[in-house]
């Protein structure tokens, strides 16, 4: 499968998870506890990614410019706190739509006030959540195109290409599609434009990835522009893993063993991933080496020349 086509079912598989996570408000009502566990194992599924897939990519396709990877890591991560910190649009809790304004003054701690959306509340409102969301998921698009052109380079094979990124959008797309969905839902907004946005917001991962090949073409000439390109989408999974899921799950006192379990446990994923596409560089790298052994036993053997061959004394 050439990794155009492994792109073009990796949009559509996310493309469905981003609408039904759209739908969710409408048709489905989530427990507060089993959205927790979600984000635990959501939150560690993309630590792992950023950490153990995308970082060691960036680095073995620009090993003489290391410190300028990081840089780029470093960019990713302020772009995604910046976008996240002045539309402050991630919603991972489960409001109450028909919730009385005076259950409102249970929230005391003032990081919750972007996590509990209220029918008053002017900080968060469903537009910035899109022009928020549409960034962030634009940023994963670009990362799940530089990520399997970087592995379908490393590998002749291109079935495991970028799997590790497409599992952390396809598991974390459905949260942010619910988040707007809920938010127009309270702005009183109908079923039918909730369904053109939630549409509209699916789109946005193949527009990410149509941006980062448009750029790779720009820059095709330029060295290590794709290792910048998975540095940068490094920085923006972590930044998300630690400065908005686990935050948030530090500060919830219930469940800790479970919470703590599926955190593991999306890490456990990650690394399970990582193992897998191992095994198929490793197949792939040994399968050109006995290519190449083949090659070089049939070379014709070139005799030593002799300055005395052909001469009679």
């Amino acid at each position: 499968m050439s990794s155009t086509m492994l792109l073009l079912v990796y949009c559509v598989l996310i493309l469905f998870a981003s609408l039904a996570g759209g739908w969710i408000p409408l048709f489905v009502r989530l427990t507060h506890r089993r959205m927790q566990l979600a984000v635990s194992l959501v939150a560690g599924v993309m630590l792992g990614v950023g950490l153990l897939h995308l970082l060691p990519h960036a680095i073995f396709e620009a090993p003489d410019a290391i410190n300028t990877v990081f840089i780029w890591v470093l960019g990713g991560f302020l772009a995604m706190f910046f976008t996240e910190r002045y539309f402050c649009f991630h919603h991972h809790d489960v409001p109450d739509l028909h919730e009385d304004h005076g259950d409102s003054h249970e929230n005391k701690d003032g990081h919750e006030n972007c996590q509990h959306v209220r029918n008053d509340s002017h900080q968060l409102t469903w537009s910035g959540a899109a022009v928020g969301l549409t960034l962030h998921t634009v940023f994963a698009g670009i990362a799940l195109a530089a990520s399997v052109e970087a592995e379908a380079h490393g590998s002749q094979t291109t079935a495991l290409a970028g799997i590790g990124t497409f599992l952390v959008i396809f598991l974390h797309k459905p949260f942010d599609s619910m988040t707007i969905g809920t938010l127009m839902a309270m702005g009183g907004w109908s079923p039918t434009s909730r369904h053109v946005v939630n549409i509209l917001f699916a789109l946005m991962i193949p527009a990410g990835v149509l941006l980062f090949y448009l750029g790779f073409g720009q820059a095709h000439g330029e060295s290590h522009v794709l290792a910048y390109a998975l540095a940068f989408s490094a920085g923006t999974f972590m930044c998300i893993a630690m400065s908005d899921l686990l935050p948030e799950l530090h500060f919830h006192d219930h469940d800790r063993g479970a919470l703590s379990f599926a955190l593991l446990t999306g890490l456990a994923i990650a690394l399970a991933i990582g193992m897998i596409e191992g095994q198929s560089h490793n197949h792939s790298h040994g399968t050109e080496g006995s290519d190449h052994a083949g090659h070089e036993s049939t070379t014709p053997a070139h005799p030593a020349s002799d300055p005395h061959a052909g001469h009679e004394h």
